[in-house]
């Protein structure tokens, strides 16, 4: 019993809790990014490249059962064959690179507001008494410690 309440503590902490959404989000993130990458920037650039599918850039290490030349990726994988396939390891570096950049840009604006809030800090909201030296509400127009009037 013990080892749930402890389990249970900890699970509920704030740092916890922040930790498992942001991961969540990350995850997510991620595959927007993925998807960013197969589906919206690379077939324009394959197209440009003389008619390119990323996806399917691979080399046949070892032939299959069935001999090649095979007409996709996933007729070598059928057959048996073995692939070196440099065209996904090429959309993963650019989906990584993109996520990175997306994390850098995000690091660094939040870096911004935390030196911003730091080097701004709030208006005071009060004063000391020129009587009495006593502090006071910074709109006070006269102290309640020695109800001196002052002046504005």
């Amino acid at each position: 019993m013990g080892m749930i309440k402890e389990f249970r503590e900890f699970a509920i902490k704030g740092n916890v809790v922040d930790m498992a959404v942001g991961i969540i989000i990350g995850v997510s993130f991620g595959a927007i990014v993925k998807s960013f990458v197969d589906d919206v920037m690379m077939p324009p650039i394959g197209l440009l490249l003389g008619d390119i599918d990323f996806q399917q850039l691979h080399a046949v290490l070892r032939e299959g059962t069935t001999p090649g030349p095979y007409a996709s990726l996933a007729a070598a994988k059928e057959a048996g064959a073995v692939t070196w396939n440099y065209g996904i390891f090429f959309n993963t570096m650019v989906t990584f690179f993109l996520t990175t950049v997306a994390v850098f840009v995000l690091v660094k604006s939040i870096n911004r507001l935390r030196r911003q809030q730091q080097a701004d800090p709030a208006a005071p909201t009060d004063k000391p008494c020129p009587f009495c030296a006593m502090t006071i509400p910074i709109l006070a127009t006269r102290c309640p410690h020695c109800t001196s009037e002052l002046v504005a």
